[in-house]
């Protein structure tokens, strides 16, 4: 049995409007095991300093954040595709020209060192977007899978959980036109051979569980969805797709089908509460009765999608209709939750010229349990009683935080201020250093590899 204690200065606890002063969390074999408030509970503050075999968390402790949609390789991009005009689908294409360059090897360093990234920002677990499946022309490997367990092993390495959401993407455009040069790489043939390889896929560890992903409407065909979706029912997985990113997306299926990608995946039945949609930029009004009828998840990934020029969805109108939200950093345009969570308020209000849509609570909810929850990992996310022992302490001193109260963190902290992080129960980064991975080396030179 191994047993931790952490004396927190502020703790964000389930169902607090604010953080609370002074608590003590104890966890066994990976669990939080009790969650006391000292000065609620009796203790006085001159009494905290005589306890002993603590680990002290000076500043704000919060759950793990999770980070709900990522693709590790496009953090090879960071930089690369800033310059210049264009727009999603010229990004799109410097994207395409990446994959070539990855194997099984090269992925797993550069996954390594993204995921390593990501511990540093706060983040306990990962959904990865996978859809990278084969060698160069789509050979495939003598592992089928080998692309995926590079993916799990670096997540291991890296200390962080992973869902990996093994992605269906089968034609280029709406109207079922075949992959071709980079994308050979993501195809399995059909939706039934895409099932038979994913199925074949068993993470070790505790760390690791598969999910499914249908890549989107222009990469599955209408006819085939319905299988995807069912092999994620029969597994109990979470299925995730990219929705209405674009304009060009909804006015072609409108072309081919006569209907928005929304109502084409309602009528074969992907939609349900097990599954996220990520981005829905641009959804209609129906499209988000539909969403919230079936209790679809949205992830948001605002800074990606301004990056790519995507456009501002319409988040608290989501939320209105009981649309759960959580947060993705997508493309690693930037590798930081709080940044990911004010942006969804500050972009509604650039949309509505408004202030006040969401209360600090609402983002701390989807850049944790909501995040957890939408990658199956439905006991993390709280520093509650029997949740995983994931935690994230930001520091309170430092220049962009210093005099900023405790509540305020998530519209004045980033990711440099991380400085402790403890998943399942174990401190992967201490003092802002992870403690296994050298992160800015190991990403110069994985990059490197891949891009020069």
């Amino acid at each position: 049995m191994t047993a931790t204690r952490w004396l927190a200065e502020y703790a964000w606890l389930p169902e607090h409007a604010e953080p609370v002063p002074e608590v003590l969390i104890e966890a066994v074999d990976g669990r939080f095991t009790t969650v006391t408030p000292l000065t609620r509970a009796g203790v006085p503050t001159a009494g905290v300093d005589v306890l002993t075999d603590v680990v002290r968390l000076p500043g704000l402790t919060l759950p793990g954040l999770a980070n709900a949609h990522s693709h590790a390789f496009h953090r090879a991009l960071r930089g690369r595709t800033q310059g210049g005009r264009g727009d999603f689908w010229t990004w799109r294409d410097q994207m395409y020209a990446l994959t070539v360059r990855l194997d099984p090897d090269s992925y797993l360093a550069l996954a390594r060192a993204t995921f390593a990234e990501m511990a540093l920002a706060g983040i306990t677990c990962v959904g990865e977007f996978h859809y990278l499946h084969h060698g160069p022309g789509g050979s495939r490997y003598d592992d089928p899978n080998a692309m995926s367990a590079a993916l799990v092993e670096a997540a291991a390495q890296a200390g962080i959980r992973i869902s990996l959401l093994d992605t269906c993407y089968l034609t280029a455009s709406v109207d079922g036109a075949p992959l071709t040069g980079p994308q050979l790489r993501f195809g399995d043939g059909d939706a039934a051979r895409w099932g038979e390889r994913a199925a074949g896929f068993t993470p070790t560890g505790g760390h690791a569980r598969v999910g499914a992903a249908v890549h989107s409407v222009r990469a599955v065909p209408a006819e085939q969805l319905d299988t995807v979706a069912r092999w994620a029912r029969e597994r109990d997985a979470p299925l995730h797709v990219h929705l209405s990113e674009q304009p060009a997306e909804n006015d072609a299926c409108r072309a081919v089908h006569g209907r928005t990608p929304t109502g084409l995946l309602a009528d074969r039945g992907v939609l349900g509460p097990a599954t996220t949609a990520v981005h829905a930029t641009h959804p209609t009004r129906a499209d988000l009765g539909l969403l919230g009828e079936h209790r679809v998840g949205v992830c948001l990934c605002p800074t990606t999608e301004r990056d790519l020029a995507d456009g501002i969805g319409p988040a608290r109108r989501m939320a209105d209709v009981g649309i759960p939200l959580s947060l993705g950093s997508d493309s690693h345009a930037v590798i930081d939750i709080f940044e990911e969570a004010r942006a969804v308020e500050l972009d509604e209000r650039l949309r509505t010229q408004r202030r006040g849509h969401f209360v600090a609570a609402e983002l701390l909810t989807s850049a944790t349990v909501a995040g957890h929850t939408a990658l199956g990992w439905t006991d993390a996310g709280r520093i509650a009683v029997g949740a995983r022992a994931d935690l994230v302490t930001v520091r309170l001193d430092s220049a962009r935080t210093a005099g900023v109260p405790a509540v305020g963190a998530f519209f004045a902290a980033t990711a440099a201020d991380v400085d402790t992080v403890v998943v399942d129960g174990r401190t992967i980064v201490a003092g802002g250093r992870h403690r296994s991975v050298d992160v800015p080396t190991e990403l110069r030179t994985a990059i490197a590899e891949v891009t020069s």
